[in-house]
């Protein structure tokens, strides 16, 4: 991803330590923002790096784990990117799509706007407040908070600060997850 936008910012003449700060938002606000009058150009050409570039992709420490400790018909993925690019991710990392899948094209506002939480909740057949979002970028961290979600934050390119999460954990391998009939509970590990 890193890459991609370092190759996209160049083509574009963006200054690339503008980046960080847009993480998790969809590529067309980004683009709206920092290419204003060529955005739509500019949001295909990110587009197009980083499906070309997955190079380098894996999951995070503990996904595999929590994917496969989770059931199936109570997990989803609400993302900011669509559905080529999250499908061309989760196959290089080798992680499964569960049934439920949000992309930015399920939606009309992107993060940080909470519509792709409360989509994916909607769809999961729960409410906001039973939910638990996990995110690693400060728009999906609003995002879940505006929608009134609980949220597990991953300092996996933020710090706690950055990232304003309820709670915080290195990576997923910090995390057991304990299933039950009516709860799934996120019990975090001490380092």
């Amino acid at each position: 991803m890193y890459r991609a936008y370092g190759r996209w910012a160049e083509e574009f003449g963006v200054d690339a330590r503008e980046l960080p700060r847009y993480i998790g938002m969809p590529s067309e606000s980004i683009s709206a923002l920092l290419v204003p009058g060529r955005s739509q150009y500019a949001a295909d050409r990110i587009e197009q790096l980083e499906v070309e570039d997955t190079d380098g992709v894996q999951a995070m420490p503990g996904a595999a784990e929590a994917f496969a400790a989770l059931p199936e018909g109570r997990t989803a993925i609400a993302t900011s990117c669509t559905a080529p690019l999250l499908e061309a991710r989760m196959r290089v990392a080798e992680l499964p799509l569960p049934p439920v899948v949000v992309t930015r094209g399920d939606v009309v506002n992107g993060k940080p706007a909470p519509d792709s939480f409360l989509l994916a909740a909607e769809r999961l057949g729960t409410t906001p407040e039973r939910t638990l979002v996990v995110e690693d970028a400060p728009a999906g961290v609003a995002a879940a908070r505006a929608g009134g979600f609980p949220v597990l934050g991953v300092l996996s390119s933020q710090t706690p600060e950055g990232l304003r999460a309820d709670h915080h954990v290195k990576d997923l391998s910090r995390v057991r997850w304990e299933v039950g009939d009516e709860v799934i509970r996120a019990r975090l590990v001490e380092d």
